[in-house]
């Protein structure tokens, strides 16, 4: 029985009676029933046929295996399938194991805000059952195991058999489906499929098509793969669609007016959502000689997007945009992220901005929010930006300002710079964590192809939004800790001690001394990456200290952030991509009563769920991002399997070396079974695979030639030869950490060899060291717009 009713007189009841018990229960099995009547014998037998005649009636449906519900009705609780998903986006449940009248429920997300992976296609849930407006809807509660009993993969047909192929490098699970199940399906479908329950222990698995997902040779199958497998979020419900629609720009009752200050846009080239936009001027203050002013202005995503509104319900389950190259799945509808919340040139909108005062010395003296309405003065790419500064070039006559950046040149780029330039003091005396890392962009042709795979320049124009937004984020953490209103941090801890131990372990194999004793801080890692920036570890100790970091999170308890060595730091500057931001908007809002659309007093008792939904959303587009670019890489380096390409040593593991391309910024792996005639054990202090025999060795960070073997396009991998030679053996190095030779891999596919053809790098995500609000980076790891950090 689900829940107790109020107790019926005894005796057996008639049909009207009973159906009135069982909507009252939910559900009940004969024995609930018998019990609850006080039935026995004779009249135990009578309920029975009085069930099977309302069943045969259409009044009663089956529940499980020996449970009853009025028909057309769901128990209060109970597990189900996902098993579909509508045009926009919206999943449906189906209870497990009941008859053909139990309605499906549309699946929404739990009241609680404790949020996991999402929910997909032929996942099991744990659901309330409720009546909705709509009908029927299936509240979670919990995501049941059911993660292996799903396959992203594609279709091969053969005369004999069609198979089911996994995407999944990892996984080993090919399915095989009946020829009935099979009708329709063609070779090279990408499809999602479940593994069918059966007696068979032995050979492959039976499967059967949850989902139609595409084509393998679709130019777009990347980043639906990476879509499906990671579970983001697609789409929009009707119900955000249309709030989307109804909201208008708010009139200045209530704001400020800011649209006589001459904001700018500076953002990506093919930017569609102008979330920032800047603004500076001499300080005229007499107290306050050689300072400057400057503003940020913040689309005020929290004047469209309202607690508890079906567009704040959305925006909290996916927590933030994701990117790919050929495609963005936005947090908000496209009416607001590229409409009324993106500050579009010359458009009236609203804005949360910041009015922040600098001395002469970089420092922060003082700042203020308002909430006003703005209209931006010039849209600008950051190369535009920074040709206009650095004018024309006299060798190529190319650069220097255009039609746009001409005429504001004096009365606003210029302030801009200059006031950067002053706040560039500050952030050397702050010293944040200074790593360097070569980002590439892929290049798209309007069909979906890929051009090209290009360095991402990183120009002062990226580190001027970068450092102005960083400073508005601090404003904005510092007021809601001075008015005493919770937040949702961003925290960068220190490295761990096991993770410094490692390090100062490596970097004593390169004659480069760290006392282990003395507590890291971002100015020795900064000394570290400057006496070996022009010399042959360059690399390889930059990658090392970024290894060495922590990941940042979201937390409402403030432990700094070390990557920025800031004491306190906060996410304001993208409300438009970013869950968190919005936060901090309303809380914000609700410190300075700037509204009455602020933090809620609910929101605040769910700081810490929405914390860790938001971070686990955050990893979550992460990886689905670096699987979606893996594949595209490997699409566009197909054509070229047998060429060769130098490298360098980004990783050394027991099974083999990974190894990344100049050329493309490729990963791929050089199995150790290939390696030599001689078993290569991996020295971990040294990051070495070393000849057991010889002591020959490969080395992190050494420059290697390669030849590419295999490129796999729908699984992302690339396997390589190696066709430098092994380094000799070191007379001066520290004899070998070695492990048990039981570990290592053997010549010919010894020991335990290479993992599955095609592998890459193992693990989760690299570490993150978060920049500020996600702008591009000249110092911490770059990002573009549109990623995180």
């Amino acid at each position: 029985m689900t829940k107790t009713p109020r107790r019926p007189a005894s005796g057996l009841p008639d049909k009207e009676t009973l159906l009135r018990f069982l909507r009252e229960a939910g559900e009940a099995d004969k024995s609930d029933l018998a019990r609850a009547f006080g039935l026995k014998g004779a009249e135990r037998r009578a309920l029975r046929e009085m069930l099977r005649e309302l069943e045969a009636e259409g009044k009663l449906g089956k529940r499980g295996r020996k449970g009853f519900s009025e028909a057309g009705a769901l128990p209060p609780v109970g597990v189900g399938d996902v098993v579909e998903r509508d045009a926009d986006g919206e999943l449906y449940v189906r209870l497990v194991d009941a008859s053909s009248d139990a309605p499906r429920a549309l699946l929404v997300p739990d009241k609680s805000g404790k949020v996991g992976p999402a929910p997909g296609m032929g996942d099991r849930l744990l659901v309330k059952f409720e009546r909705g407006t709509d009908g029927w809807e299936a509240r979670l509660v919990k995501k049941l195991d059911s993660d292996g009993h799903r396959v992203l993969g594609v279709v091969r047909k053969s005369a004999r058999e069609t198979r089911v192929e996994p995407v999944d490098r990892r996984s080993k699970d090919t399915l095989i489906i009946p020829p009935l199940l099979a009708e329709g399906l063609k070779d090279g479908d990408l499809v999602l499929a479940a593994v069918e329950k059966g007696e068979q222990r032995y050979g492959p698995k039976r499967g059967k098509i949850l989902e139609h997902i595409g084509k393998e040779d679709d130019p777009r199958a990347a980043s639906l793969i990476a879509i499906h497998t990671h579970n983001v979020p697609m789409g929009f419900s009707e119900a955000v669609e249309r709030e989307a629609e109804a909201v208008e720009l708010p009139t200045l009752k209530g704001r400020d007016d800011l649209r006589q200050v001459p904001f700018i846009t500076i953002d990506p080239a093919d930017a569609r959502d102008h979330d920032d936009a800047v603004y500076a001027q001499r300080d005229d203050d007499p107290k306050n000689e050689g300072g400057w002013i400057v503003w940020v202005a913040i689309a005020d995503v929290a004047a469209y997007v309202t607690p508890g509104s079906a567009l704040d319900r959305e925006a909290r389950a996916k927590g933030n945009s994701t990117y790919f190259p050929d495609r963005v799945e936005p947090m908000l509808p496209e009416r607001l992220s590229t409409g009324l919340c993106s500050l579009k040139e010359g458009e009236n909108r609203a804005t949360l901005a910041v009015r922040m005062v600098f001395d002469k010395e970089g420092r922060k003296t003082g700042h203020r929010f308002h909430r006003g309405l703005m209209r931006s003065h010039a849209k600008l790419s950051y190369e535009q930006a920074q040709a206009a500064i650095d004018g024309v070039d006299p060798e190529t006559g190319t650069g220097g300002p255009d039609d746009t950046t001409g005429p504001i040149m004096e009365a606003i780029l210029y302030p801009l710079w200059n006031a950067y330039r002053t706040m560039l003091k500050g952030r050397l005396k702050r010293s944040p964590l200074q790593i360097e890392s070569a980002e590439r962009r892929i290049r798209m042709a309007p069909d979906g192809g890929i051009v090209a795979i290009e360095p991402r320049k990183s120009l002062e124009a990226h580190r001027l939004i970068e450092e102005m937004m960083i400073q508005a984020n601090v404003c904005a953490a510092e007021t809601l800790e001075q008015k005493k209103v919770p937040l949702i941090y961003r925290v960068h801890e220190a490295p761990s001690q096991e993770k410094i131990f490692n390090l100062a372990d490596f970097l004593s194999t390169i004659a480069m001394p760290w006392n282990k004793g003395e507590p890291a801080t971002t100015k020795r890692f900064n000394k570290l990456l400057d006496q070996t920036r022009d010399g042959p570890h360059a690399e390889v100790v930059n990658e090392v200290v970024l290894r060495s970091q922590m990941q940042a999170i979201y937390s409402p308890e403030n432990v700094g952030h070390f990557g920025l060595h800031l004491d306190r730091y906060a996410h304001f500057t993208s409300p438009i991509r970013r869950y968190s931001d919005l936060i901090v908007h309303r809380g914000l809002i609700r410190a300075l009563n700037l509204g009455k659309d602020g933090l809620t007093d609910r929101e605040i008792a769910e700081l810490t769920a929405i914390a860790d939904q938001v971070t686990q959303t955050e990893r979550r587009s992460m990886a689905a991002e670096r699987d979606a670019m893996d594949r595209y890489i490997a699409a566009f380096l197909q054509d070229r399997v047998g060429a060769t390409f130098n490298g360098r040593i980004t990783g050394v593991t027991r099974f083999g070396l990974f190894v990344r391309l100049e050329e493309t910024g490729a990963d791929g792996l050089v199995p150790v079974s290939s390696l030599g005639d001689e078993y290569f054990v991996h020295d971990d202090r040294a990051h070495a695979l070393v000849g057991e025999r010889s002591g020959r060795r490969f080395t992190l960070g050494r420059t290697v030639e390669v030849k590419l073997k295999e490129a796999t396009p729908v699984t992302g991998g690339l396997l390589f030869e190696m066709l430098s030679e092994a380094e000799p053996r070191d007379p001066n190095a520290p004899a070998p950490r070695l492990g048990m030779r039981g570990r290592d891999a053997r010549p010919g596919g010894g020991g335990n060899g290479p993992p599955k053809r095609g592998s890459k790098r193992p693990g989760g995500p690299k570490p993150r060291n978060d920049g500020r609000g996600g702008k591009p980076s000249g110092g911490l790891k770059g990002v573009r717009k549109g990623k995180r950090r």
